[in-house]
């Protein structure tokens, strides 16, 4: 059975920092296995009944039921997005930080759901959400997600405060931080956000928006690298799980978001 991350990956970076049962109640079945269950699904996008449990299981074949159920219960917890900031805390100094990338994604969202509505660009019901990465195309962070009727400066101030907060606590400096962003964001409040947070918007200019402020640039060759995020934004696609949204919950689609990240950053250092 095609393995998605081995298990000594598994059993020293993620499985340690996912809480276990109380009361002293043992798992009849590895959790190593468990999460490598819910780790295929992410990859090939197939309904829970269809998970092949009695191939993944060497001992006792745990019910599909049963592996969800950890699942839901490590995403109500908020325990994935836990995970990736610690794994991304250990392998901070393989990030390229010379510059950041920032990008909106509209995801369709086929059984609708929590923060979810109309979007007319993609005529159908999306979720979406902003996503940070490094100049390698590493995912740093997201944002909450909203409805796609929504656009990608929706409350941006409180996004970007989002955003820079999560990276502060993987002890990622934002402080002097080049940002690169499309002409999407080319908006007073998102260049004031960043400054407020010492960070340097280097963001395309939007013709519809007028004349350009003098205090403003755009340093082309910098921009160049924003090709980064597009990279990524296929890496993420090729978990196929994310690549339309079928869970009606925010955190189980939270949840598979960060298990992408981890898993994008694991398969790189």
């Amino acid at each position: 059975m095609y393995e998605v991350l081995d298990k000594d990956t598994i059993k020293s970076e993620i499985l340690p920092h996912l809480s276990v049962a109380k009361r002293g109640y043992v798992s009849k079945s590895d959790l190593v296995e468990v999460i490598q269950c819910i780790l295929y699904k992410l990859k090939t996008g197939c309904q829970w009944h269809m998970l092949p449990v009695s191939s993944f299981f060497t001992g006792r074949v745990l019910h599909y039921k049963t592996v969800y159920g950890h699942f839901r219960k490590w995403s109500r917890n908020g325990e994935w997005e836990k995970v990736w900031g610690i794994v991304l805390h250990r392998y901070r100094s393989f990030l390229d930080m010379s510059s950041v990338e920032l990008d909106g994604s509209h995801t369709t969202a086929l059984r609708g759901g929590e923060c979810c509505g109309y979007q007319g660009r993609k005529k159908r019901k999306t979720t979406n959400a902003i996503y940070v990465t490094d100049s390698q195309g590493i995912p740093l962070a997201m944002s909450t997600p909203v409805s796609g009727s929504h656009n990608d400066v929706y409350n941006i101030s409180e996004v970007l405060s989002e955003l820079f907060s999560g990276l502060n606590s993987s002890a990622l400096s934002v402080s002097g931080l080049f940002l690169n962003a499309d002409a999407g964001f080319d908006t007073e409040q998102f260049r004031r956000g960043c400054h407020e947070h010492e960070v340097f918007p280097n963001v395309a200019f939007n013709k519809r928006r007028g004349k350009q402020g003098e205090e403003e640039f755009l340093d082309e060759l910098l921009y160049k690298q924003r090709y980064c995020i597009e990279r990524t934004n296929a890496w993420m696609d090729s978990y196929r799980n994310v690549l339309n949204r079928f869970d009606k919950t925010l955190s189980s689609w939270k949840a598979w978001n960060y298990i992408a990240f981890i898993l994008i950053l694991l398969k790189k250092t």
